[in-house]
């Protein structure tokens, strides 16, 4: 999460001035950016790509001293992942719309990707997208399920509208860039800049200031051209802007407690006008607020090498990035009649206890891990309180009763090392998950992204159950045997919460990013990935090519394969997949 007022200080704050200039050369170019047109555009993007991969190494290197990743640890898989890999494949993904808009048509759909759920909604399958998807993520798919009202017959006047109705009036847009992964800030500046047609002035979080300098350099295209700024500074200089009359939209990733500032303002006034939802900022306000993410699993006939992998799974879906993720697993959601609930609980905590603990270089770790133990002084503490290196507490919490709305595992986002465990009945898979979904839905803050874990044996007992689970879940990514990370990644996918959040009750946020369709009426993204990773998942005929994904804190090559993958998506080349191939198996 990114913190509007944080704790740490930016060194280098932009002074007023500088801002005021900054703001002027946006105004002046905001109705050049609204008609530019598409080659122009498209020539931009491929300009973005080149320069991200000029400052990739200098950018991911940085990221890991930040976050005390050695330099050579498989760890530093993670700033590759979810920075300049993460960045271009978003380009990509852009480019690749934006020639088809050039072309004259509409937005192209692969062939037979639209179809309508059970209960009549539209799901477009988005990924893979091309035979590089295929080869790479071998048996990952994604697909973008719209708002009822959207039809088969009418999903392409849901496309791409800025393009067949492009705006009369320029805009510029302020992005809250967030302090914890890389690619969140340019990628929101992306969406603002080509989804919605606004010029855009990015302020950075002071956790990660520093990556700044990299983006100034791999965006220089933008910024000569008067479409894009950078700025520095903490609270007063976001207020500030945030203020600021030439300020059309405003973007936030980051807390609610931050989204309520911005709307409604600090103190006594703050929370009078947030009751009678009487905003003291007029802008419109899209955000995304993370939440207590859940990982349910579905009861099946697991084995042994099964309970294994899923337990580095959820260990990855916990501590990915130290934890400091907006979608990070907060709530395991187990079955109390499934005779392995207990064996992949301990297995889980095994994992957790078998990786390094990682540096809390995000703050208020500490703090918010006092909160959960003094709401559950039960919890089983993997290091003691106040670590003298300054990592990450980590605790689990044990059988938190299901019941409880108001507990801080339920109710809070911990944002850092707190895993909770909650047991639900259910007397067949079914059952369990009709359970877990009401659970969720009712319980849990926020509605940003829940991970469901199911054998695929239990898939097919299922059969349409599952569909109706997907239908009756209210998030913004659904993962299936796979983590919503992965629909971070994928920026084909949409991103951000269910829709329908009050204003007053902002939750896990309003609006969606990525998105490259370019859809106008995404309500969720669902991803999925094979149970079984390859070669185990060839005994049991599943025929993906995918090994131990590289996102897995586990992984012992997972900086070498994403490295390769972010200098192949700068410049695709059959040549370059056999050494992608070779580094992926050996994780």
């Amino acid at each position: 999460m990114s913190i509007l007022f944080p704790t740490t200080a930016a060194a280098h704050p932009t002074e007023h001035p500088e801002l005021e200039r900054a703001l002027e050369a946006l105004v002046a170019h905001k109705q050049e950016w609204a008609t530019l047109p598409l080659p122009r555009k498209i020539a931009l993007l491929e300009e973005l790509k080149r320069g991200t991969a000029r400052v990739a190494e200098r950018w991911v290197l940085a990221a890991a001293r930040a976050k005390g990743i050695p330099e050579h640890s498989p760890l530093v898989g993670e700033e590759w992942a979810s920075g300049p890999w993460a960045l271009q494949y978003g380009i990509s993904q852009y480019v690749r719309t934006l020639r088809c808009l050039e072309q004259g048509g509409p937005t192209r759909l692969p062939k037979g990707a639209v179809r309508q759920a059970r209960n009549g909604q539209v799901v477009v399958d988005v990924f893979p997208s091309s035979l590089y998807d295929r080869l790479l993520l071998s048996g990952i798919s994604g697909e973008v399920w719209m708002e009822p009202g959207v039809t088969p017959d009418n999903l392409h006047e849901h496309m791409a509208t800025l393009y067949r109705e492009p705006p009369r009036v320029g805009k510029v847009a302020l992005v809250l860039g967030a302090g914890n992964i890389a690619a969140i800030a340019p990628l929101d500046v992306l969406h603002k800049l080509f989804a919605e047609g606004q010029v855009c002035l990015l302020k950075m979080n002071p956790v990660n200031e520093y990556l700044g300098p990299y983006f100034e350099a791999a965006f220089r295209p933008f910024i000569e051209a008067g479409f894009m700024r950078v700025a520095y500074g903490g609270g007063e200089v976001g207020a500030w802007l945030c203020d600021h009359p030439v300020v059309d939209a405003i973007h936030v990733t980051g807390s609610a407690r931050t989204h309520d500032a911005i709307v409604f303002g600090t103190g006594a006034e703050g929370a009078q006008r947030k009751a009678e939802d009487r905003p003291r900022n007029p802008r419109p306000v899209t955000s995304e607020l993370g939440n207590a993410s859940p990982t349910i699993v579905v009861p099946g006939p697991w084995s042994a090498a099964d309970l294994k992998f899923q337990a580095e799974h959820i260990a990855t879906q916990k501590m990915h990035n130290a934890g400091f993720n907006c979608i990070a697993a907060q709530v395991l959601v187990l079955p109390t009649e499934w005779d392995l609930t207990q064996a992949l609980a301990d297995a889980v905590e095994a994992c957790l206890r078998s990786v390094p603990n990682r540096q809390a270089y995000y703050p208020g770790a500490a703090e918010r891990q006092q909160n959960a133990l003094k709401a559950h002084p039960e919890a089983e503490l993997l290091e003691k309180p106040g670590d003298e290196a300054g990592n990450v507490p980590r605790m689990i919490v044990p059988d938190v009763p299901s019941g409880n709305r108001a507990d801080f595992c339920f109710a809070e986002e911990a944002f850092g090392g707190v895993l909770a465990e909650t047991r639900l009945p259910g007397a067949d898979a079914a059952t369990f998950l009709k359970n877990a979904v009401a659970f969720c839905n009712d319980t849990l803050l926020g509605t940003l992204g829940a991970n469901l874990l199911i054998h695929p044996a239990t898939l097919k007992e299922l059969g349409p159950a599952l569909e109706e689970a997907i239908v009756e879940l209210r998030y913004g990514c659904i993962a299936i045997n796979t983590w919503t990370g992965v629909g971070f990644l994928l920026s084909q996918l949409s991103w951000g919460a269910f829709p329908g959040h009050a204003r007053n009750d902002i939750q896990s946020g309003r609006g969606a990013v990525h998105n490259t369709f370019l859809f106008d009426r995404p309500q969720k993204s669902v991803v999925r990935a094979p149970f079984y990773p390859f070669p185990r998942g060839l005994r049991h005929g599943q025929f993906a090519l995918l090994p131990k994904p590289p996102w897995f804190i586990t992984n012992r090559q997972a900086h070498q394969v994403t490295r390769k993958l972010t200098y192949f998506e700068a410049d695709p080349s059959p040549f370059k997949l056999p050494g992608i191939f070779f580094s992926a198996l050996r994780g």
